[in-house]
């Protein structure tokens, strides 16, 4: 079973970080000010030791990687942000490829989005435009690309390295390019390229072309929300009984009552055991769908009160969820390769790397499931 964690590189600083939100920052910075928003709220997350790591440091990557393979994670997916030639975050992922003690598998997301405000405000200013250009631009990132699909650490199938698009419905040259991309492929020795799109928005579009596509990831959240009707908790029943109790003093004043229910303004809450049931209730529609797993989802650190955070998370449970994902992989996926959110997205509360309150209690978790299921890697 290869289980390859999403990995987010918005550990170091940057010069347009600082221009725009303020010299020093990294995701670290969204963390640290976090507020527990309700009775029970983990928040702040604070990492084991308080290691706020430096993603610049490549000695950090390569702890990451030993502890990757320790308990079972087969390889990294690194985010990747390309914008008409001008990338961010790129330092941590070209620092993996030049250094050999980094040595687990990986492939890489496109992470294809304008870069807007959207934190901070609901108006979604436009820090950076994410535009598609023409051959020349397919070429020009095709071509950053290539040191990477060389590597042997590279991930592929059949001499064809995976690429991830994020959304591909953005992207008005999808096949153009992607066909680009194949070709180039084939001119430098590999026998094209294999394709898989994330997000579930591509889903949703009507009579979409995914036929460049080999695969496509059931990102979670994404799927279980949309299947359960966007996700909103129905009722008061759950929320009482994951709460204890429903009574105005286990709130902080900035929350209104009411917003529990998704009602008013205030963090939306999930029921952890309701979101997992339904992804381990889905049957994919076609034989491209691979599954996808998640540890946790808490975005109050980047949205505050627009957040949205589930109710109910532990290790115990996931352990549990994830063992039953794992055997969906093989007898109704009929799949070797499982996506989880993620290794590191602390301020989305995915995230699979040692903390205060859990230890090592979801990377001990999925060991246990996969040992369970006799797919640890040897």
């Amino acid at each position: 079973m290869r289980v390859i964690a999403f990995y987010l590189p918005q550990y170091h600083e940057i010069p347009e970080n600082d221009q725009w939100w303020g010299k020093g920052f990294t995701e670290w910075t969204n963390l640290k000010k976090a507020k527990s928003l309700f009775e029970g709220h983990y928040q702040p997350r604070i990492p084991l030791n308080h290691n706020y790591y430096d993603l610049s440091d490549v000695r950090v990557m390569e702890w990451q990687c030993n502890l990757a393979k320790e308990y079972g994670i087969y390889g990294f997916c690194f985010y990747h942000y390309w914008f008409d030639r001008h990338m961010l975050l790129q330092k941590p992922m070209e620092n993996y490829l030049h250094d050999p003690k980094c040595d687990i598998p990986f492939c890489i997301c496109w992470a294809n989005e304008h870069w807007t405000k959207a934190w901070e405000s609901k108006q979604n200013t436009v820090l950076i435009e994410q535009r598609y250009g023409d051959y020349d631009q397919w070429r020009d990132h095709f071509n950053y690309f290539l040191p990477f699909f060389k590597d042997d650490r590279y991930i592929k199938e059949d001499n064809k390295p995976l690429i991830v698009i994020y959304r591909p419905e953005l992207i008005d040259c999808l096949n153009e390019m992607l066909d680009c991309w194949t070709k180039l492929a084939k001119e430098h020795g590999f026998d094209g390229l294999t394709y898989l799109y994330q997000h579930v928005s591509f889903d949703n579009v009507k009579n979409k072309d995914d036929s460049r596509f080999t695969y496509a990831i059931e990102y979670q959240p994404g799927y279980a929300w949309r299947d359960k009707d966007n996700g909103f908790v129905k009722g008061l029943k759950d929320v009482k009984r994951k709460l204890n109790t429903f009574t105005e003093k286990h709130f902080n004043r900035s929350i209104d009552l009411h917003a529990i229910a998704g009602e008013v303004s205030g963090p939306t809450l999930d029921d952890y055991d309701t979101i997992w049931k339904t992804i381990n209730s889905r049957i994919p529609p076609t034989e491209k769908y691979i599954p996808c797993a998640l540890t946790d989802w808490d975005n109050t650190p980047r949205r505050g009160t627009s957040g949205r955070a589930f109710v109910g998370a532990s290790p115990q449970k996931f352990e549990k969820y994830f063992s039953e994902q794992v055997k969906r992989t093989k007898t109704v996926y009929k799949k070797d390769m499982l996506f989880i959110f993620a290794w590191n997205e602390w301020t989305e509360g995915g995230y699979l790397e040692p903390d205060e309150k859990y230890g090592y209690g979801y990377l001990k978790a999925i060991r246990k499931a996969l040992e369970e299921n006799k797919e640890f890697p040897e």
